[in-house]
């Protein structure tokens, strides 16, 4: 680490928080960032470290992945059947500065060749989100670059950007994820509409708490998903939701059905059938009002985002029935479906370039909707 992040580290420790939702107060006074007009290469390092996964990634120009260095804890969580926030943020306090160090070695470049940075600054864990937000304050105020609060779910949107740069405004983008299952019009950088939002449960919730209840090990989604793969999806038929005229979801009703069916769970019934039907089910849900949208907007251009988008299943019948439909369709590889810093720093990449940027009162959010 070099003298001047040391520096500012020290400098960042000095916040004094007067209380929770405050913007901090900083001594001395907070330096303003030097001048910064785009220029062809662009370098953004992104921090992410909303729920329990610790990356840092360097992306030039929005879209090429020079790093992405991702630490899971899903190990360390895994003996709870889920994340236990006091125990992920003192894992991201360990872990950043390394994290960080690894994505600029990977690079091949030093903190003084970044252009700003960006930061997942909501929504998430409250302890997690502050960790990478003070990080990107350190940087910021050492280096004297611009700093990018990111939406989590804006992150997840432009993971698609990461595999098509070409991608064309407008689209509607599926996020799904294990806190989140949205319906978004993208209309262009920044101009975001919400067209539905799951009323209670989010999907990728319903698969883990389902893989709960049928004795599989957490994340629970991904293994539901290999077990389907050689099950019957007509085995069991679980309800799918529809929620009147609108473009919402509900999960809540098939999470509860799942419990039900297995008070009373035929013996000779596999947990690959099981699981195989809960999944159709699910897909089915969200591959369904995803038309809808499609058909209601006359926007022919769909992409998923989020954990929940790589899930096999709804991969397939995506492409099926964009195909069919004459729908243009979009989706990132697995390892930028997951939370990941390299989505962030693309996001940040089009905020710096629209003029869109923060200071060192960056605040952390635990709930926002996007907007």
């Amino acid at each position: 680490m070099t003298q001047e992040m040391t520096n500012a580290l020290r400098y960042i420790g000095k916040a004094d928080y007067s209380g929770p939702s405050e913007a901090p107060i900083l001594t001395p006074e907070m330096p303003s960032h030097k001048s910064y007009s785009s220029t062809p290469a662009s370098l953004i390092l992104g921090l992410e470290t909303s729920c329990d996964d610790t990356s840092a990634s360097v992306v030039k120009n929005g879209s090429e992945i020079l790093s992405n260095i991702v630490s899971s804890q899903i190990d360390i969580h895994a003996k709870f059947g889920g994340i236990v926030p006091e125990i992920a943020s003192r894992k991201h306090v360990e872990l950043i500065n390394p994290v960080i160090q690894e994505a600029l070695d990977v690079a091949g470049i030093g903190f003084s060749d970044l252009d700003a940075v960006a930061v997942t600054n909501r929504p998430g864990l409250l302890g997690a989100l502050l960790t990478g937000v003070s990080a990107a304050k350190s940087i910021s105020a050492a280096m004297e670059i611009p700093i990018i609060g990111v939406h989590h779910l804006e992150g997840h949107i432009y993971a698609n950007f990461l595999i098509n740069p070409d991608w064309q405004f407008p689209f509607i983008c599926l996020v799904v994820s294990g806190g989140h299952t949205d319906l978004v019009v993208v209309r262009g950088h920044g101009d975001y509409e919400i067209l539905g939002r799951t009323r209670d449960d989010a999907a990728g919730e319903a698969f883990d708490k389902s893989a709960r209840v049928l004795g599989l090990p957490y994340p629970g989604g991904p293994v539901i998903d290999r077990l389907a793969a050689s099950g019957n999806p007509k085995a069991v038929h679980f309800p799918r939701a529809r929620l009147d005229d609108t473009l919402d979801f509900s999960f809540s009703g098939i999470k509860t059905a799942m419990i039900r069916f297995f008070e009373h769970k035929p013996a000779d019934m596999s947990v690959e059938d099981v699981a195989a039907s809960f999944q159709a089910a699910v897909v089915d849900m969200l591959v369904n009002t995803s038309l809808a949208a499609v058909e209601r907007t006359g926007i022919r251009r769909l992409a998923l985002a989020g954990g929940v988008a790589a899930n096999s299943g709804l991969q397939a019948r995506m492409r099926e029935q964009a195909e069919i439909n004459h729908i243009e369709l979009n989706y990132p590889p697995p390892r930028l479906c997951t939370d990941n810093a390299a989505m962030i720093a693309s996001a940040g990449y089009y905020h710096l370039i629209n003029s869109r940027m923060d200071d060192l009162a960056l605040d952390t959010i635990a709930s926002q909707p996007l907007r």
